[in-house]
Formats: structure tokens, sequence, C-alpha cells
């Protein structure tokens, strides 16, 4: 149950202020219009409130009333469901089944390059950039073959890939030769309203959005 009583009357968020999990979760809040408090939070030192609801201590953690759930892709499938509209996963089962597939190789094989990159040492970023360049020019066929990731509308797995692309520059990891794909992918996500409406102030210095 949340601990401050100011939760159980609001959608709220404790979030990083820069991480591409998170970052996922407020896409989601931003594609679907909802209103939601966001705590900001070092995860290194978490707020009482935050020990208190969440048993690893992580963010994203989203409570609403008694409800307190973490974990991005579970955070972000309950908001998709929660609030319906606009959907952003498809209807037949088995599109979404390769999005969620989709979704979980991002999780286990592209974020923890970018955390490596982030927290890890000279040698750990350095094989992570490799390898996260490796990733990009592997999905350059997938950026060509739709307007978004994998569908020809938006959705939770666009969620997912466009903090990861947002954070590139930063990361210091250039595009492939043939990456215009990608980046025009990115551009046409990063011009939606609901995309800026997903920055922090932190997120928003890494890069200009596009005009």
């Amino acid at each position: 149950m949340a601990a401050n009583p100011r939760m159980r009357n609001a959608l709220t968020l404790f979030s990083s202020v820069d991480d591409v999990l998170c970052h996922r979760v407020r896409l989601v809040l931003a594609a679907k219009g909802v209103t939601y408090d966001l705590i900001q939070v070092d995860p290194q030192n978490p707020p009482e409130d935050l020990i208190d609801l969440n048993p690893y201590h992580s963010v994203p953690t989203l409570v609403e009333r008694d409800l307190v759930l973490y974990a991005a892709s579970v955070v972000c499938e309950y908001l998709d469901e929660r609030y319906p509209h606009p959907p952003l996963m498809p209807v037949d089962p088995l599109s979404r089944a390769r999005l969620r597939l989709a979704m979980l190789r991002l999780e286990h094989d592209w974020v923890p390059q970018i955390q490596a990159i982030q927290i890890g040492n000279k040698q750990q970023a350095e094989a992570a950039r490799k390898r996260l360049r490796e990733l990009l020019t592997a999905s350059v066929p997938l950026f060509k073959a739709s307007k978004f990731f994998l569908s020809a509308e938006m959705s939770l797995a666009d969620c997912a890939m466009a903090p990861i692309i947002w954070r590139l520059r930063t990361l210091d990891v250039p595009l492939p030769k043939d990456g215009k794909a990608i980046e025009d992918y990115g551009n046409r996500i990063f011009r939606g309203p609901g995309f800026a409406r997903s920055l922090t102030p932190q997120e928003k210095n890494l890069r200009e959005l596009p005009g």
C-alpha cells in the first residue's frame, strides 16, 4: 500500500531523471495523455516511500491507489490496458507476440549495453559501444521495413526503442553507414508532441528535438 497518502489519490511514477527504462514508461504515459505525479529519485539512494513500496527499490515504479507495479515491461502493458486509447499494441495475437519478443530482446540485449556505457569502466564501455553498433547495424532492415518499429502504427515497442535512439549521440555510438532509416525513424518519434512531454529536463539536454 502507498506509504504517502498523496499517492492514494493520484497515479504516481517513481523515475530516474535519465534512464531508458524509466523514459520508456514516461513515453507511454505521454502517448496516452495521462496525468500523473512524477517523483524523481536517485536509484542509488532510493527514498523511504520507494523502499516501502517496492521490494527491489527499483525504478520505474508505478503506484495507483493500492496497486504497486515495477519492471518497465509490466508497467507499460498495464498502462496500455488501463488507458486503452490510443492502443499501443496490435489486436491480433501473432503481432502482439512478435512485439513482446522484440521488447524482450531490447531489454536483454540493448539496455545492458547502454548501462555499461553509462556506469562501466573504460573497457566495458568500449565493448558495449561496439556491441550496440552491431545491434544497430543488424536492425537496419527492420527500420526500413515499416514506418514504426515492426509496425505501421506506434506501439509499446517504439516506446522502448525511441529512448535508446535518443541517447545514441551522448553515448558516442554513431549510426551505421546505412543508418538513415534509423535517423528518420527517430525523428518521426521525436517530432511527436508526446515525446517532448516524456522528457525530463536532464533528458532534454541530451540533444535537440528536430524541427
